[in-house]
């Protein structure tokens, strides 16, 4: 099974200015494509996209995502650059988990978790899925929910709260896995603060099979709802997006696009067979 999964962004029609803000932000970046509708950027060994969606949808903190820093000049930098015109939800500072960090919201309302401790992958980069409220005890369920879904599932750190918590024993604070070779991370809070899963935020599956769309689209589904285009809502509220591999490279097609929207546009779950036969 060969799949392709990264995160995802929409944008109230203004993805392209974004592109240029983190180019300006991040060190190390590659614009991969750009049209209309997407662009789709590599920021430090991750690969985001970000869509022109309207504003239908907004990012929030339920998902951020993590960096490493590693260097304090590094964490400074990235603190000041992405806090301008943006929120602190939590300040540059010392905490007890470690000596710098930082939570805020960017100008575009995507969320940054900023750590100065680095990470041993390629990877500098981790979308973090935030359990709030009603669903911080179900991080444990949700790994292992998504282990089972995706192939080469791997939990590489699991923090449980103290036992003075007044949680149930094992409740999960902090949780690091992987999917398919792509890191994850899972925090949980009951501050009482307003954050769900909305497809502001939400994981494009690239497929190159009709049976691994079939495949995802069954198996994340369950229990959750689908939508339009592609589109569904797992069971814990995490939007997914499972698309043939080649639809991007279609996408590009002058001579092909609008009728690949369409097929698109008509679609719940998308059949590769009526795209190829454009």
């Amino acid at each position: 099974m060969v799949t392709h999964l990264y995160p995802c962004i929409w944008f109230d029609n203004n993805a392209k200015e974004a592109v240029a803000f983190y180019q300006s932000v991040f060190r190390n970046t590659e614009l991969l494509h750009e049209t209309p509708v997407v662009s789709t950027l590599a920021i430090e060994g991750t690969k985001f996209m970000f869509m022109n969606g309207g504003n239908h949808y907004q990012p929030g903190p339920a998902v951020s995502y993590f960096v490493y820093c590693g260097s304090d000049e590094e964490i400074e930098r990235l603190y000041k650059a992405l806090s301008e015109d943006g929120t602190i939800m939590m300040p540059l500072g010392k905490y007890e988990w470690t000596s710098k960090y930082a939570f805020i919201s960017d100008r575009f309302g995507v969320a940054w978790q900023l750590d100065i401790d680095p990470i041993n992958s390629y990877q500098k980069i981790v979308p973090t899925l935030l359990f709030a409220n009603e669903k911080m005890l179900q991080i444990k369920n949700a790994i292992n929910f998504y282990s089972s879904v995706f192939p080469k599932p791997r939990l590489l750190l699991e923090a449980p709260y103290p036992q003075d918590s007044n949680l149930p024993e094992h409740t999960v604070l902090f949780a690091q896995f992987k999917l398919n070779d792509f890191i994850f991370n899972a925090t949980s809070n009951d501050r009482g603060d307003a954050f769900d899963f909305t497809r502001g935020n939400f994981f494009m599956i690239e497929c190159e099979t009709q049976k691994e769309i079939d495949h995802y689209w069954d198996k994340l589904g369950e229990n959750g709802h689908y939508d339009s285009c592609g589109w569904l809502a797992d069971q814990y509220g995490v939007s997914w997006r499972i698309i043939p591999a080649i639809l991007p490279q279609l996408m590009l097609d002058p001579d092909k696009m609008q009728q690949v929207t369409n097929v698109i546009l008509s679609s719940q779950k998308i059949q590769i067979e009526r795209l190829t036969g454009i």
